[in-house]
């Protein structure tokens, strides 16, 4: 027999798409000759629905579709493929299965992801382990439950996504009813090095559990937030024997395997740089298409976060040509009638950036040669169209209106934090105006790092629709723009590889660096891990980093408490941070990862602990 999985590019509720698609790798399955395919975790309605899930049409919506447009496409094949079902009243996450234009029957999924950015028990409910019962539709009469399959050789039990990542998994009873193949049909966001323990857990499964082993995932930036990497696996008794190439940038992509066919493959190796670089290009890619916007506006100020940015729209452009071609690219963004003019083009990827692309660098009295030409050389590398102006003008007015409310000067001596603030500000309008000009998504480049202090200015260099690098800490960026100047080809990113971290805010000749206003950035990120995603009381974030000489200094304890401090006090600015696109395995945006109160005591008496040793 032949084994598939599949994954699928959906949008919540974009029912002709996503069915079309769901649509496609069935039939390419058959064209193939597959006989059982597997498909991903809600891939009817979409993952990301959220509360719509809570209405009943919705999973009515999902059964009509189910019966009129999947059903009838499954001549000849077995799939499994996912959708709510509401049964007596209650919610479940089910996969179908169906087999020749027949609905066997649907599995309800035993374990619901609730950490981290998931919080699937608000829609829906666990199916009891061991329940079998019957479901009565339009349709018919269905079994509902924990069941298994037969077909032809295989008897088919079934684990969702979160299901296998439990100790007790469903695996551990399937075994004992005589399963040698399960399907797992998941809906597992992308996270730098998330993919090496999916391939642990399904080939470690196929082994323990003396069984074939099918996973398939969703692809894309399905909702805005969330990326998947559309990870196909097949894997037998402990051997992997086919893996896919991760985050496509196409609609579907298709795995196959002949079981007869014992050629094993070794699992794949993770590299971070190259996971960054593609998932942050085709979470760009479906956000913007998705969004029907015409582009992207960016204010490029040579520094890091924003040249990391622009070389993510670069990529963008670049990886989409490359796979999809010029055309479907073209197709695929809604710029169709730009073809005849770019079809010649020697260098298409900086002729469509020219387009869809367009930067700007806003420089003060406070701005450095350096970093004018960071972004400028940066611009011109990768096609962007680039506009430079001066805002001092609009800050002094500001200014002055202030000094004249107040009736005095302001010094940066009294005054240095609203005089750093207004340029950042000063920077919004313009730059807001011309993404509505353009009708294009404004880009913000707060990073993680910045977000856990609250290093950065409201309604200033937070201003933008999207921030797709919120989730990423300031050395992997620093790192990243290394490994693209020498690996991706961006000679010109060597301007903001040899300058340090800079808000240009002050007078040149204070020599802004952002570690001396805040701490070492690696400091920064030993803290967060420690603080925000192991969730460590102060003390015993002190009493961990104390252990490691690079931090063990006397200042450790003052950097905890600023850490914890700065925090605390900011939590308001995180719950304003532009929708982010989730990439670690943790992050600081409060609608996916980490809630925080805005008010709180500051962690005032376990600070006041630590200090005591001080």
């Amino acid at each position: 027999m032949i084994l598939g999985a599949a994954t699928v590019n959906q949008t919540p509720l974009d029912w002709k798409g996503n069915i079309s698609h769901l649509q496609q790798a069935i039939a390419e399955a058959k064209a193939k000759q597959v006989d059982i395919l597997c498909l991903p975790e809600l891939a009817i309605s979409g993952y990301g629905c959220e509360d719509l899930f809570l209405s009943d049409w919705l999973w009515k919506k999902c059964i009509t579709l189910l019966f009129e447009e999947i059903i009838p496409a499954t001549e000849g094949i077995c799939i499994a493929v996912g959708l709510p079902v509401k049964f007596e009243g209650v919610q479940y996450n089910c996969a179908a299965l169906i087999k020749d234009k027949k609905l066997l029957g649907f599995i309800p999924k035993q374990n619901l992801a609730n950490d981290g950015v998931h919080y699937e028990p608000r829609w829906f409910t666990p199916w009891p382990t061991s329940k079998s019962e019957t479901i009565t539709l339009e349709q018919g009469t269905f079994p509902i439950g924990d069941d298994t399959y037969q077909v032809g050789e295989y008897t088919i039990g079934f684990e969702i996504c979160e299901d296998a990542w439990r100790k007790d998994r469903p695996a551990c009873r399937l075994i004992d009813r005589g399963v040698n193949l399960i399907l797992n049909p998941s809906a597992s966001h992308f996270a730098l090095g998330k993919s090496a323990l999916r391939q642990d857990l399904i080939v470690d499964g196929s082994e323990t559990f003396h069984c074939t082993y099918l996973y398939a995932n969703l692809l894309g930036n399905e909702a805005g937030r969330m990326i998947y990497d559309g990870e196909l696996m097949i894997a037998k008794e402990g051997k992997l024997f086919k893996h896919n190439s991760l985050l496509s940038f196409s609609d579907f992509n298709l795995l196959t395997w002949n079981d007869a066919d014992e050629k094993a493959i070794p699992k794949t190796v993770t590299d971070k740089n190259k996971e960054f670089h593609k998932a942050g290009a085709l979470a760009l890619f479906d956000y913007m298409r998705k969004a029907y916007s015409n582009g992207f506006v960016l204010s490029l100020s040579g520094g890091a976060d924003s040249s990391t940015c622009a070389v993510m729209v670069s990529e963008m452009i670049r990886l989409g040509i490359a796979e999809l071609g010029l055309e479907n690219f073209l197709s695929k963004i809604h710029k169709s009638e730009w073809l005849g003019v770019l079809k010649d083009d020697s260098s298409p990827e900086k002729a469509i950036a020219g387009k869809l692309f367009h930067t700007a660098y806003q420089g003060t009295k406070n701005s450095s040669e350096d970093t004018l030409n960071s972004a400028q050389e940066l611009a011109h590398d990768i096609g962007a169209t680039f506009s430079h102006w001066l805002i001092d003008d609009e800050v002094t007015q500001y200014t002055e209106k202030i000094e004249a409310c107040l009736g005095r000067t302001l010094t940066w001596e009294q005054d240095d934090l609203a005089l750093q603030n207004i340029q950042a500000r000063a920077r919004s309008p313009i730059i807001w105006m011309l993404a509505n000009i353009k009708n294009a998504l404004l880009l913000t480049t707060s990073n993680r790092s910045e977000g856990d202090v609250g290093y950065t200015t409201m309604d200033g260099d937070t201003s933008g629709s999207i921030a797709p690098i919120a989730a990423i800490d300031k050395p992997f960026i620093r790192q990243w723009l290394k490994w693209a100047e020498k690996t991706l080809g961006y000679t010109s990113l060597s301007f903001v590889n040899n300058l340090q971290p800079t808000a240009e805010l002050r007078p040149l000749e204070n020599t802004q660096t952002d570690e001396t206003d805040l701490m070492p950035y690696n400091l920064i990120l030993a803290i967060e891990r420690l603080a925000i995603r192991d969730r460590l009381a102060p003390k015993e974030v002190y009493e961990s980093l104390k252990k490691e000489p690079v931090f063990n200094t006397a200042t450790l304890k003052q950097h905890i408490i600023k850490f914890y401090r700065l925090w605390s006090r900011n939590q308001w600015k995180r719950e304003r941070i532009a929708p982010a696109f989730h990439m670690d395995d943790f992050n600081v945006d409060p609608r996916t990862w980490c809630r925080f109160p805005i008010l709180s005591s500051g962690f005032k008496e376990e600070l006041a602990d630590l200090e005591k040793s001080l």
